[in-house]
């Protein structure tokens, strides 16, 4: 078995941190070891999920809208195209004819190229509306699940995000939260048996990279996001920490209960990574954050630097959605390669 070393956690960071009416009824509490859902007592049209925390009575929905591709994806990956009005997607996303789904989302209208916000959602007469807290979910922008409560619009948040939801946070490693996203909208949209099919898939896949992983120590592994005084990086609440340490390596952040966060230079020399993933997205190419490395002073003599040893991660594999899967998959070839 591969082993860990033990990491101080760094010694400063800060967090970074007409619509179609649809009645929904008040929070109502589930009985029951690990029940999540039930059908209403009076309606079978209805059926009671939870949204972060939080139990929540929800319709069928017909005009979801989702934000970024993660969402859209787990409602593809499910066989909802039908069910999909459109969705939000910020330029940061690569572009959607990269995704396994790009056939589906042709299929559906790009609402907006902008981040999410409650104008859109009421324009587009949705009834559900997918995202992260604090990600497409924002109390700054005046678009959160309290106040589409109140429009009749439905709204459900990724697990992976509901860590710090206020009221209602809810705890789940990385890759359990997809997995529950996945059973949860299967009861939302009524197709519990596909969701339990794209899970038991997913769940397979990374069995098959654990059961490969090299032994010995596990290797140092350092998410670069971004930043220049100061890097934003992976914390222990979102899906490249799975990633990482599925396929052999070890999050040097790992410690930090955080989903992306800034931390210091200093910590992440203290750390000596010998690799960096670099997450890709579209205004702020994988070569330019590579090339700052090199450069840096506060990077450059890292062994993974010297070295060359780079991984180049996709948006949307680091975000939370099945093509997470993808990049452990990915991740787990380079480290056994790597390794040799």
């Amino acid at each position: 078995m591969r082993t860990t070393r033990t990491r101080a956690v760094p010694r400063q960071y800060t967090a970074r941190g007409s619509a179609m009416a649809v009645t929904m009824a008040a929070a109502m509490t589930i009985s029951g070891c690990g029940a999540e859902v039930e059908a209403d007592a009076k309606s079978s049209d209805t059926a009671t999920v939870k949204r972060c925390g939080e139990p929540v009575r929800y319709t069928v929905p017909e005009r979801a809208v989702a934000y970024e591709g993660g969402s859209a994806d787990k409602l593809f990956a499910l066989g909802l195209t039908d069910h999909v009005h459109g969705y939000v997607m910020p330029p940061a996303n690569p572009p959607v004819s990269e995704s396994p789904w790009a056939s589906e989302y042709a299929k559906v209208k790009m609402l907006s190229d902008d981040l999410l916000n409650k104008e859109v959602v009421v324009e587009a007469e949705s009834d559900f509306v997918l995202a992260g807290w604090n990600s497409g979910f924002k109390d700054e922008r005046g678009i959160t699940p309290e106040i589409l409560d109140k429009l009749g619009i439905q709204s459900f948040m990724h697990t992976e995000s509901c860590f710090n939801y206020p009221g209602h946070p809810e705890r789940a490693s990385p890759f359990e939260a997809l997995y529950t996203d996945f059973e949860r909208l299967g009861r939302i949209f009524r197709v519990e048996e596909k969701a339990t099919e794209v899970v038991d898939g997913l769940k397979k896949r990374v069995a098959q990279v654990e059961a490969a992983a090299p032994t010995g120590e596990a290797t140092p592994v350092f998410l670069y996001d971004s930043g220049t005084d100061q890097p934003f990086t992976a914390g222990n609440q979102v899906p490249p920490d799975d990633i990482i340490e599925k396929a052999g390596g070890e999050n040097i952040f790992h410690g930090l209960d955080e989903r992306w966060t800034q931390v210091n230079w200093e910590s992440v020399t203290e750390a000596e990574p010998e690799v960096v993933v670099i997450l890709d997205y579209g205004d702020l190419p994988a070569e330019k954050k590579i090339d700052f490395l090199k450069k840096s002073p506060h990077t450059k003599e890292l062994p993974a630097v010297k070295k060359n040893n780079f991984f180049i991660l996709d948006y949307n594999e680091g975000i939370s959605g099945p093509r997470n899967i993808d990049g452990l998959e990915k991740f787990a070839d380079y480290l056994r390669e790597l390794k040799g």
